[in-house]
């Protein structure tokens, strides 16, 4: 993405500069992939990313050793279509997989939830598929929430190997499915570090794909009481809730969490695979809880940064130069191409919604789109209604779709930021840049045209009276609500 003008200054790197190419050794073939996965991760939360409640010198380390993207983003708030996005590097509004799957739809809204593919397809091609191909050994481990809902809990069809990987353990959170064989392992952290590990030993000759998928930091929020109570003690702990920005259970996880990354790597040392693999930190989509994401406004199913923007790290020595960060915007449908060009795979038959990010990668180069997108039309229990988005450039728009039926407009309709300026979004320039919000709107509308995205109808037994139960009453304005984040 660039800004207009001058091009964007989109690496702050350390010792270096943008248009160099760093590193000319040869990978040895081509390279393994490791995907590590967190589940409801936010930006604020990893020690890189500024936290100093939360510990994480795993990841940290990571970063250090490889490049940080400040502007990472899940194609949307919440999981199942982040993580179809991944899988497949199309938009979420493009699959009409919208919404977690699992996700009731309410029948009293203002809005009437529009039809959506509470599934992935079998007849779209995963980065699994697309890697097998290529010479790829593919393992799944953790979390996947892409299958059909009745189908949940079942395995196939629809499940992991289904869609391409060989090497499978699927796990559900706590009372979700089958419980992790290990004491003080609720979340399956160390059962599918365990599967991750002997998945990569027993391909150590052949190039693989292990894509760890973890559903730690997700909710029921559970951890050893002694790893709670350390971060309790810490100060600004957040201990009269037990929640918001620094939550002491969620620290818990988390370091959890990074002593798993940590494992992972400590393999690739031993069987020397460290060179020649690519690794990604990742999360899909923004932190669960309060509202409070400083300095980011908004959380998890907010179309605010607090619920899109996340924590993204990739490693690969003599390809990436150690240290380096990256604030180009980048979003979860650019992993595939990317995966696709290192495995030197063809996606011209596919419809391929990202951009390959090895120009970033590489420091040579920016990425040729102008905007990226997000759809949600849906209400969301934690109280957010249905919104539509683009950022272009340092400018975000967020369209409202109860204040903006059928092209008919109110004044709460429309909210704009210049993130640059204002990262926490306080400062609504809708009134006063109405050029800009023409311009981000025809470009939201011709996108959504473009991806066949599902459009919200008014609910004719939708009842005014309604608006004091309603999710939606929070929303009387975006500035209001943010008052009772």
């Amino acid at each position: 993405m660039k800004s207009s003008g001058a091009a964007a200054a989109s690496f702050l790197l350390a010792g270096g500069n943008c248009g160099s190419v760093f590193g000319s050794q040869k990978l040895r073939g081509k390279p393994n992939i490791i995907f590590f996965l967190a589940d409801d991760l936010g930006w604020h939360q990893a020690g890189c990313y500024g936290s100093t409640f939360y510990e994480t010198p795993n990841i940290d380390k990571l970063a250090s050793e490889g490049m940080k993207f400040t502007d990472a983003y899940a194609a949307a708030p919440v999981c199942s279509p982040t993580r179809a996005s991944i899988m497949t590097g199309k938009y979420p509004a493009r699959l009409h997989l919208t919404q977690y799957i699992k996700a009731s739809s309410p029948s009293d809204e203002k809005l009437l939830t529009p039809d959506w593919t509470a599934c992935l397809p079998l007849e779209e091609v995963t980065i699994a598929e697309l890697l097998r191909k290529a010479g790829y050994a593919s393992g799944h481990f953790g979390k996947w929430h892409l299958n059909k809902d009745k189908d949940y809990r079942l395995g196939r069809p629809g499940d992991p190997g289904s869609q391409g990987f060989e090497d499978v353990l699927t796990t559900h959170k706590p009372g979700a499915g089958p419980e992790s064989p290990y004491e003080n392992d609720a979340h399956h952290v160390r059962q599918i570090t365990e599967r991750a590990v002997s998945f990569i030993e027993a391909n150590r000759e052949n190039p693989f794909f292990c894509y760890i998928s973890h559903n730690s930091i997700h909710d029921p929020e559970i951890e050893r009481k002694e790893l709670i109570d350390k971060y309790r003690a810490k100060p600004g702990a957040d201990n009269d809730t037990g929640h918001g920005h620094n939550n002491p259970v969620q620290a818990a996880m988390l370091e959890t969490l990074d002593k798993s990354l940590a494992s992972v790597l400590k393999k690739l040392e031993e069987l020397d695979l460290q060179n020649d693999t690519l690794v990604v930190f990742y999360s899909d989509n923004g932190h669960l809880g309060p509202k409070d994401c400083r300095p980011l406004r908004g959380s998890k199913a907010d179309l605010y940064e607090g619920g899109i923007r996340v924590p993204l790290i990739i490693r690969w020595p003599d390809v990436i130069k150690p240290g380096s960060v990256c604030s180009e915007p980048v979003i979860s449908t650019d992993f595939l191409p990317t995966f696709a060009e290192i495995a030197r795979s063809s996606i011209s038959s596919l419809t391929v919604d990202g951009e390959s990010l090895m120009p970033l990668l590489k420091q040579s180069g920016m990425l040729k789109r102008e905007a990226i997108f997000w759809h949600y039309p849906h209400y969301h229990h934690d109280g957010v209604a249905p919104s539509s988005a683009v950022r272009k450039g340092d400018y975000k728009l967020i369209e409202w779709f109860e204040k903006s039926i059928d092209g008919i407009h109110t004044e709460a309709a429309f909210e704009l930021y210049n993130l640059k300026a204002d990262l926490n979004e306080k400062n609504n320039l809708a009134e006063k840049k109405p050029e800009k919000v023409n311009e981000l709107y025809e470009d939201l509308k011709n996108w959504r045209k473009n991806a066949g995205a599902q459009k919200m109808r008014l609910n004719p037994k939708y009842k005014p009276a309604d608006e004091t139960k309603s999710s939606s009453a929070a929303y009387d304005s975006g500035q209001n609500r943010a008052d009772r984040t």
